[in-house]
């Protein structure tokens, strides 16, 4: 980064509190007009250090997202592992937690589906909480209180693969997905009606909003958030990674 580069990302900020705040300022005006017009000429010039200015702010914007985003985990931290109205998958005693905001209409979502069953398979002292998190419309909706729904008869994990496999919801395909998993259909269906269920539901989509996920899959791993799908090797460098963390804090 040239001198002149730090030199303009350190004048910027002041120039613009110059501009809100000028009676504060020790500039004059027309001092002010030489200093915008040295650094408009200079950046007319010099096309390629605009570029970098932008590319090193983006990078700042990058890491304080980076900070936020951590710190709201963080914050977060016992809602995200320990919700009792959360669904676990794996091994509900593992030393590592993968959080996975999901909607069962969307089509990464299904994707990803058999990569969470491998991790599983591959790592038995792995933890996956399932966060239902509806955002594709009311079928969306409506899948997800009848997975809900349906832990109450402890059919949670076969009942979400297959409504992960179907590729249409409605009450026809839950109730024929009850009936194959022998469970009551009539029941389940009660049981969607339960507030509880819709409270749930509110708590995840309030959990995600302050952690600033927007779609689904969405991914929680120690301090990291991984927006949109990933595959297998990519899920195991970060569970390996949190198990490393967490080890190194125990000593």
């Amino acid at each position: 980064m040239s001198l002149m580069m730090l030199w303009l990302l350190a004048a910027m900020p002041a120039l613009a509190a110059i501009e809100t705040t000028p009676k504060k300022s020790s500039f004059s005006k027309a001092q002010r007009a030489d200093i915008e017009i040295i650094i408009k000429e200079y950046l007319m010039k010099n096309p390629l250090l605009m570029q970098e200015i932008l590319q090193a702010q983006k990078g700042q914007d990058e890491a304080l997202s980076a900070q936020k985003i951590k710190q709201s985990i963080s914050a977060y931290r016992d809602a995200l592992l320990n919700s009792p109205n959360s669904p676990v998958a794996g091994n509900p005693q593992g030393d590592v937690s993968v959080v996975e905001f999901f909607d069962y209409q969307c089509g990464y979502c299904k994707k990803v589906s058999p990569v969470i069953a491998e991790l599983i398979a591959k790592d038995p002292n792995v933890r996956v909480v399932l966060k239902d998190f509806p955002i594709l419309g009311p079928e969306s909706v409506y899948a997800a209180r009848a997975a809900l729904a349906a832990n109450k008869q402890g059919k949670y994990a076969a009942f979400h693969d297959a409504l992960m496999a179907s590729q249409m919801i409605d009450e026809s395909v839950v109730k024929g997905i009850a009936a194959k998993l022998g469970m009551s259909s009539p029941r389940l269906l009660a049981d969607m009606e339960d507030a509880a269920i819709q409270k749930t539901i509110d708590e995840n989509y309030n959990l995600a909003n302050m952690l600033g996920i927007g779609g689904t899959p969405a991914f929680v791993i120690g301090d990291t958030l991984l927006p949109g799908a990933t595959d297998l090797t990519g899920l195991m460098a970060y569970v390996s990674a949190e198990r490393t963390r967490l080890k190194s804090q125990a000593k």
